[in-house]
């Protein structure tokens, strides 16, 4: 699909980014998307740690490249200052000095023995606007705690709501408290950027992985805080809509998304169900009968395929779904056309090919593609003559 590529609605915007990992770097990958300059600040000794994050990897010995980091940090300039060497700790001043946004996810106390405190911050760039992102939050009994997903995952409740009905607990594919507190982030810093228009003045935002957490439970969280019930793994049904979920065809599964009596009435019939029935005559009717009525649906669909019931439902007007494995959701020509899939051409790696930005914008467009940076790439370009930092 054609799209508009200019600078982006956040042109202008310098980002100072020390954050490593995945929930740091995302945010700045969404700021970087919508055209900011983000300068990603690492390690001389391999940088994020995330470079080292495989397999996969692309490319050979030192210029090997790390799937993991590639997917993170598009559209980014790196460089390289030693945080334990006097000299390089004032470079990183002059540089947050200049700067619109700094990210950071350091563990308590970091920035403070780099004289970045807070209000070192402030007297430093009163318009900074500085995001922290944590594991458990800003102080409390567990603030001093190392963050990483597995255990943010855990500890906010996700993984008690995930996995087989009457089975252990189970892990979301994807590290989703990283992703959200860096989504949680971004928004975070553009809600300030705009306030500043107003006042003149940065702020500090903080959010953490616990945060982001608890921030997504929705209705599995009202279910415990209204309802007073402890939600468990409940596989691929949905606690309180039926039918909703995954189900068997003749050669796969899918999903079907029945969300409304009326619905439920144009589905019904598909499947060779009477919408009248009285043990599924409504929504509270068929949660509570729900192992009877995904039994018949199930057999109904088992005598097609996907590609039939799909069709079926389509023409029903009934939400339904494939489930799709990685290598059918890229070669799926709704991706393709959406541009959801990014292609660089990596300066040691080659073509490289990541997940796209998911946001575009009508008017100011979006800021091309770039492809993530090596370590220390940008040094000279950012340092210049007087600090050949590229090449530590």
């Amino acid at each position: 699909m054609a799209e508009p590529t200019t600078p982006g609605p956040l042109a202008g915007i310098t980002v100072v980014d020390l954050s490593r990992a995945l929930a740091g770097p995302y945010g700045s990958m969404m700021l970087a998307d919508a055209g900011a300059d983000v300068i990603k600040v690492e390690r001389p000794d391999g940088g994020d740690d995330s470079r080292g994050w495989g397999p996969p990897f692309v490319g050979e010995g030192d210029e090997r490249e790390s799937g993991y980091f590639l997917a993170v940090n598009r559209s980014k300039r790196s460089v390289t200052l030693d945080l334990k060497d006097e000299g390089d700790v004032q470079r990183l001043r002059d540089l947050i000095a200049d700067a619109d946004v700094l990210v950071e996810n350091f563990r308590p106390g970091v920035m403070e023995r780099l004289g970045l405190a807070p209000d070192q911050l402030e007297a430093l760039n009163p318009r900074l606007v500085v995001l922290s992102i944590t594991g458990f939050g800003e102080g409390g009994p567990d603030g001093h705690r190392s963050g990483f997903d597995q255990i943010l995952q855990g500890e906010a409740g996700l993984m008690g709501i995930t996995g087989p009905i009457g089975g252990p607990p189970i892990r979301s594919g994807v590290p989703i408290t990283d992703i959200l507190a860096g989504m949680f982030g971004a928004f975070g810093v553009a809600a300030a950027l705009r306030e500043r228009e107003v006042t003149g003045k940065g702020q500090r935002i903080t959010t953490s992985l616990l945060a982001a957490g608890i921030a997504v439970h929705a209705y599995q969280g009202t279910r415990y805080t209204i309802g007073g019930e402890v939600p468990q793994p409940g596989g691929n049904r949905h606690a309180s809509i039926a039918p909703y979920g995954a189900f068997t065809c003749a050669d796969g599964y899918i999903n079907i998304t029945v969300g409304s009596e009326g619905l439920w009435r144009r589905f019904a019939p598909v499947v060779a169900l009477d919408p009248d029935d009285p043990r599924y005559a409504t929504n509270r009717d068929r949660v509570v009968n729900y192992d009877e009525l995904e039994a018949e649906i199930n057999a109904a669909l088992s005598v097609d395929t996907v590609d039939v019931w799909m069709d079926r439902l389509d023409a029903a007007g009934v939400p339904a779904g494939r489930i799709r494995t990685m290598d059918q959701v890229y070669a799926w020509d709704q991706v393709e056309y959406l541009g959801l899939v990014d292609r660089m051409q990596h300066p040691t790696a080659g073509e490289v090919t990541v997940p796209g930005a998911p946001v575009r914008w009508s008017r100011s467009g979006r800021r091309p593609p770039a492809p993530p940076p090596r370590l220390g790439e940008h040094n000279r370009e950012v340092f210049g003559d007087a600090a050949a930092q590229g090449d530590h």
